[in-house]
Formats: structure tokens, C-alpha cells, sequence
């Protein structure tokens, strides 16, 4: 973010009440008029949140392992790999969601291929949308069956 982006967001969003508390803008968020790629972005918040409490299933102690692991798990391409693998199981509506965050422009980084980031950006915007939704049951469903998915690339990766 730029200096300039910085200070429009400190005056616009950061103004304080009279009891010194951030004023909020909006009462309530209409989580199906919301951008794919707000939605997106709090996918990927919540993903990466789910695949750190994850993973201290298997480390606790050597942040910079956790850290790393989660780094690949929640790249694009394993993102991508993932939602792939459960695509046929998601309803009509998810998959909608799905096709909005995929189709939402945005800057690919040179880490991902531009199908891969694409399809990642409709995954994380689907769990940003169940997250908004609090549709948590179905979420952790998602996520979970991500992981897994997941683990077994890195895992048949490994044995090659």
C-alpha cells in the first residue's frame, strides 16, 4: 500500500466516535453484493488461520517448519490442486461463487500460473463467502477436505 492509499483509508475508515472507538461505516454487511475478491480475501485470511491450527497437530515447537509447510499448503497451485479434487462436490451455488472469484480480475504473481491463481482466488472467495455466511459446519468441511487433498500431494511429491 502507498502512502497516499494509506492516509484516504486513515481518514475515511479509521474515524473515531466520541467515545474514542472506530466509527463503523456500514451496519451490516450484504455478504452477497460483497466483490469476489473482498470475499477472497477473507478466504485466504481464514485459510491460512485454519491450516496454522492445523498443522499443530504435527509441530509445536519450530515455527519456522510450521511456517514454511503452511507457505505451500496455501499456495495457489495447492489451492488450485485442491479445489479441483472436490469441485464435483460442491452445490450449485458454491460453484457460482466459485466462477465470480475466478473471473474477478486481479494481478497474478509470478509464483502461480494464471489458471492456478484464478481458481485459487474462486476457492479462497468460496470460504470467504461461507465465512461471511457463517456457514462454519460447511466451511471446516471444505477446509478440511483442502488439507487433506493437500497432504497427500506433498506427501506422493515426497516419495518421487
Amino acid at each position: 500500500m502507498n502512502f497516499a492509499q494509506f492516509r484516504h483509508l486513515k481518514k475515511q475508515a479509521l474515524i473515531l466516535d466520541s467515545n474514542g472507538n472506530p466509527q463503523k461505516k456500514y451496519d451490516k454487511c450484504d455478504v452477497k453484493m460483497l466483490s469476489p475478491l473482498v470475499l477472497a480475501y477473507v478466504g485466504d485470511a481464514f485459510f491460512d488461520l485454519f491450516i496454522r491450527i492445523r498443522l499443530l497437530d504435527f509441530e509445536q515447537s519450530k515455527v519456522r517448519i510450521l511456517h514454511d509447510y503452511d507457505a505451500v499448503i496455501v499456495s495457489a497451485t495447492m489451492q488450485s490442486l485442491a479445489f479441483q479434487e472436490m469441485e464435483d462436490n460442491l452445490t450449485e451455488e458454491e460453484k457460482s461463487i466459485v466462477r465470480r472469484g475466478r473471473n474477478a480480475k486481479s494481478n497474478v504473481p509470478k509464483s502461480a500460473t494464471v489458471r492456478d491463481y484464478r481458481i485459487s482466488t474462486g476457492f479462497e472467495a468460496l470460504l470467504g463467502y461461507l465465512y461471511l455466511t457463517e456457514n462454519i459446519e460447511r466451511l471446516n468441511e471444505i477446509s478440511e477436505t483442502a488439507f487433506v487433498v493437500i497432504s497427500r500431494a506433498i506427501a506422493e511429491k515426497a516419495k518421487s
